[in-house]
């Protein structure tokens, strides 16, 4: 089996726990290797040490190819990396897992591309302001005109990206199997702007303008990019989804409650 991983965080190199994992694959034949300089062919898994962070740069590596991605977590909160490095590749090797689709958006940007750009996102894309005044962004869904947001930004993101940037900017929390979409404004002007859920096939037009002329800042997932004032962009469903690999259940409510403290309160604990 031809293994790869991706180390972000260069400490992790030298991770006493990290060479032992990597050691054990290669004792039992794998044929293991850095994801650092890109995929090779026949690669069957793509193994992901580090955080969520790590986990969305092996995912933008994964994707286009289909190939699996396990994320072991060596991070902080560990939403998309959730699996402790201990005792993980015994039952890996004995193929003690499934796999789960996670939907994709894809970006396109109809006037001048960003350099290296790449179009695709697990969690979200979202769109900010770079100079001090309040944008003003024009959003339509499938055509429809929504009115005009006046907010610092948006976002739109999946239900991967719920427990992201989008819960952030105060929007729901949404179960990953569901086939849906967020649009959020990031801090609007307006009193009755809410997050609005989509689904999953919408198509969604967003423009935003500055009334100084200022460019506007885009993200995908943890990628930076910048696009002109008033340029529109499209975002839909990627033709493919991310596989990732899930060691034995993995349970979403208790990861909310675990790493997120959600309903901690008091009361709860008598």
């Amino acid at each position: 089996m031809k293994i790869a991983y991706l180390i972000v965080k260069n400490r992790l190199l030298a991770d006493p726990d990290v060479i032992s994992f990597l050691n054990e694959l290669k004792a039992a034949g794998a044929d293991v290797y850095s994801a650092a300089l890109g995929l090779e062919q026949g690669t069957a898994l793509l193994l992901s040490f580090g955080g969520d962070g790590t986990f969305l740069s092996a995912a933008s590596l994964a994707c286009e190819a289909g190939v699996p991605v396990l994320g072991v977590n060596l991070g902080r909160l560990g939403f998309l990396s959730e699996n402790d490095i201990k005792g993980l590749v015994k039952p890996l090797l004995a193929g003690e897992f499934t796999i789960e689709n996670r939907s994709m958006i894809e970006v396109e940007v109809p006037g001048n591309r960003p350099a290296k750009f790449f179009p695709y996102a697990l969690n979200e894309m979202s769109l900010r302001r770079t100079g001090t005044g309040t944008l003003g962004i024009s959003v339509k869904v499938d055509g429809e005109q929504l009115p005009t947001y006046l907010a610092d930004g948006v976002l739109v993101s999946t239900s991967s990206g719920s427990t992201a940037y989008a819960l952030s900017v105060g929007g729901p929390i949404v179960r990953p199997d569901v086939d849906a979409l967020i649009l959020a404004p990031i801090a609007p002007h307006n009193l009755n702007l809410r997050p609005l859920i989509l689904p999953l096939t919408a198509e969604i037009s967003i423009t935003c303008h500055d009334r100084k002329g200022a460019a506007v800042a885009m993200s995908l997932d943890n990628r930076d990019y910048v696009v002109a004032n008033g340029e529109s962009v499209l975002v839909r469903q990627a033709p493919f989804a991310l596989k990732r690999v899930v060691m034995g259940k993995s349970n979403f409510i208790e990861a909310l409650q675990t790493k997120l403290l959600w309903g901690e309160d008091v009361r709860n604990t008598q």
